[in-house]
């Protein structure tokens, strides 16, 4: 599955290339030749763990019988956990939060404050300029809860549908998230992908409802979206003190308690009884939250039909079981910048999201036929991780690993399974943004990073003692392309950080294409492409000239010619002489299309002999490479020689080249040229309540429809429609469909171009 499936460049040197093209908003594209048969990137769509929940359970008992007291106790510790949502719903503010309420910073700085200094997570410049996250920012910190001090790994994630690459490597390493959407907005357009993304990897979740104290905040809305619209049932375990402005607090509506933050920035946390006129509400929502626990747990069923009130323990254990089976998602609310209602989602984190042993993780046995393999989170196992996001640092390349078993210390070897490369670890560090912790020891459940390794994205790492290989992250395929030119005086740093940027991100890719001579860069949408341009300037000193990909045409004719040309060309001494004589006309295959071109040759009696034939044929296929109307390649032609003349003296190679040259410009100009253009076959998938929507859009771009299938929530609409008309095609979808719309296109055929034909001379 693609998200918001757009394009990939569809340049001449790609066609060949690729099976599946997608389109690229407000951009022009080049149709690539069928000349490849690999894309320069592999996109994986593999879940981590297909087995339902249930099944799991067994082997999940297995291993944590085989599992240590020690083992066990680090692990009921550890949260690796990330925070993700639409753009501007305040992950990056919320994170700012958790990290000072932990002691992992001395203050709070804004997203885009007046103190210019800005959130801790957002650590490039660009970031705090734009005030947007652009990457993915990893750290730690540790939460007292009971008396017990638990350790979270933290991710913070990009909300732009252009840095989805930043979600799904998170999310491809992490035992849990925080979702956080908008009380106002609600369940956004971003909001839907980042869920998929969670299904997608089997990542269990507890939601943030969060500026609750904004004007129009209806948390209870919200969560109605949630059900209807993500399909996951969702029930609050808060209901606020207060609305908008007035918000003062939250109910826990399972302990019936009261929560206030006091003090300047909230970080004193009071508990009191439900106010009178929130006793009704609470009671309410509290018998809602059994009734949907009712449906997805078994203890929670059997007591509502006993008629039983669970206790609060029971309702707690009942939430952590169907929230890691990914049945159920509490939900939470307050504001960030508020500084209200922070604190209780670290303890619901606590409660109710997994530790590294409450998830299956299972590997692939490269020495046992790919067998699969369940893994031990115990450090006594062998060590098993995976390289989940580079970066380049100032150490060298930086790389982020997380540890699914055994444990490496600094000093250790380690083995890179896909190369079979044996490696030092030198250096091993925690992550605090862009700052580092030396350690020398991680275990099992952790995410360390470290510098000096030679490896790509995805990669699995081993002591050596088994070759175990993980499952690599799903690459969404690039929607937008630019051509990129740049000065002649930075072309060594120009490939340096194309290079490096293709290493770090999958779905930024490059490819030069030989027929337009352009260099081609493709990505997730305009603003990525924007924020990787802006860095060649601002950290190679690469100014680059960027604009949009050319189309390639293609040249044919529609009707037919007869040709007796004669090439003489007379000097002091040998000259050059060759006649040919023949026919020329357009071709089409049994399918109708015009996808070849044909030279033929019948000539008896040994008029030209075949070595002054093989010339003749040379020309034909160098006359086919330019055509003579706008240069593009011709397509569709064929050329037959049945009779021709030869001198004794003056006739070569040579002479019935270049006879043939001028024969076939000669004879194309009179045979009714016209331009081909390229045909995509376009299938668009979106909700069934924009179909009117997107059916009015398709015939706006006169694509001709082909099939129409209505399910139960979306429709599936497939067309064929010429490429020119669908420039910026997938923000017009997007905006069409609120951003819920997807589509794919692969080329299909060439077609007369019908608002450029050309008369015969």
């Amino acid at each position: 599955m693609v998200f918001l499936h757009n394009s990939i460049p569809l340049t001449r040197s790609l066609i060949k290339n690729t099976t599946k093209i997608l389109l690229q908003p407000s951009v022009s594209t080049t149709i690539p030749n069928t000349q490849y048969s690999k894309r320069l990137f592999h996109a994986t769509s593999r879940k981590l763990n297909n087995k339902p929940e249930e099944d799991d359970a067994a082997t999940l008992a297995d291993i944590t019988k085989s599992l240590s007291p020690s083992d066990l106790n680090s692990l009921r510790k550890i949260r690796n956990i990330g925070i993700s949502a639409h753009i501007d719903s305040g992950k990056t503010t919320f994170t700012e939060r958790v990290l000072y309420y932990t002691g992992r910073i001395k203050d709070i700085h804004e997203v885009r404050g007046t103190d210019q200094v800005g959130a801790k997570m957002d650590s490039m410049d660009l970031e705090r300029e734009k005030g947007i996250t652009i990457q993915s920012a990893a750290t730690f910190c540790s939460w007292q809860k009971d008396d017990k001090e638990y350790h979270f790994n933290l991710i913070d994630t990009p909300g732009h549908i252009d840095f989805t690459i930043e979600v799904e490597r998170a999310l491809r390493v992490l035992d849990g998230a925080v979702l956080v959407v908008c009380a106002v907005s609600g369940v956004q357009s971003q909001t839907v992908t980042v869920d998929r993304q969670m299904k997608r990897y089997n990542v269990p979740r507890i939601i943030f409802i969060n500026k609750m104290d904004r004007m129009g905040a209806n948390p209870f809305r919200a969560i109605e979206q949630l059900n209807s619209k993500l399909k996951i049932p969702a029930a609050a375990i808060q209901v606020p003190i207060g609305a908008e402005s007035e918000l003062k607090g939250v109910v826990d509506i399972i302990n019936r308690e009261a929560i206030y933050n006091k003090g300047v920035k909230g970080n004193t946390i009071e508990k009191g009884p439900v106010p009178d006129e929130l006793k009704e509400l609470v009671e309410e929502k509290r018998q809602v939250l059994i009734e949907t626990l009712a449906d997805v747990d078994e203890e929670i069923a059997e007591l509502f039909l006993e008629e039983k009130v669970p206790s609060v323990e029971q309702i707690k254990n009942a939430i952590r079981r169907t929230t890691i089976a990914r049945t159920f998602t509490p939900v939470l609310m307050g504001t960030a910048l508020g500084n209200t209602g922070v604190q209780p989602v670290l303890d619901a984190v606590v409660d109710y999201l997994p530790d590294p042993a409450n998830i299956l993780n299972t590997a692939l046995d490269v020495d046992n036929n790919e067998a699969k393999v369940n893994l031990v989170p115990s450090i006594d196992k062998p060590f098993v991780g995976l390289a989940f996001k580079l970066e380049e640092g100032n150490y060298g390349q930086l790389t982020y690993i997380r540890v699914y078993q055994g444990r490496v210390r600094k000093g250790d070897y380690i083995t890179n399974v896909k190369t079979g490369k044996k490696i030092k670890v030198s250096r091993l560090v925690r992550m605090h943004s862009e700052e580092m912790e030396d350690v020398n020891e991680v275990g099992s459940g952790e995410i360390c990073a470290t510098f000096g390794i030679d490896c790509s994205s995805g990669d699995t790492f081993t002591d050596g003692k088994v070759r175990y290989s993980m499952s690599s992250m799903y690459v969404p395929d690039s929607v937008i392309s630019l051509s990129v030119t740049p000065d002649t005086k930075s072309l060594t740093n120009f490939s340096k950080a194309l290079n490096r940027f293709q290493k770090e991100d999958p779905t930024f890719r490059v490819y030069f294409d030989p027929e337009s001579k352009e260099t081609i860069i493709s990505g997730m949408g305009e603003l990525h492409l924007e924020i990787y341009i802006e860095r060649m300037k601002r950290e190679y000193n690469v100014v680059c000239k960027t604009g949009q990909p050319q189309v390639s045409y293609r040249e044919s004719v529609n009707g037919g010619a007869e040709f007796d040309y004669v090439h003489k060309k007379q000097s002091g001494g040998a000259g050059q002489y060759g006649r040919i004589i023949g026919n020329f006309s357009s071709y089409e295959d049994a399918s109708g299309n015009r996808n070849e071109n044909i030279f033929e040759t019948a000539v008896v009696g040994g008029r030209i002999p075949e070595k002054f034939l093989a010339a003749c044929k040379k020309g034909f296929i160098e006359s086919c490479e330019k055509g003579p109307l706008i240069g593009h390649k011709v397509l569709g032609v064929k050329m037959l020689i049945n009779d021709g003349a030869t001198h004794a003296v003056d006739s070569n190679e040579l002479s019935f080249m270049t006879a043939t040259k001028h024969a076939f410009r000669k004879s194309f100009l009179e045979s009714d040229p016209i331009i081909l253009e390229p045909i995509m076959n376009l299938v668009v998938t979106s909700p069934t309540e924009f179909q009117g929507n997107v059916i009015g859009l398709l015939n706006k771009l006169a694509a001709v429809i082909q099939d129409n299938e209505s399910g139960h929530d979306e429709f599936v609409v497939k067309s064929e429609c010429t490429l020119s008309t669908l420039f910026g095609f997938a923000t017009s979808l997007r905006s069409c469909t609120q951003g819920k719309g997807e589509f794919t296109m692969e080329f299909s055929h060439y077609a007369p171009n019908s608002k450029t034909m050309f008369k015969k001379n």
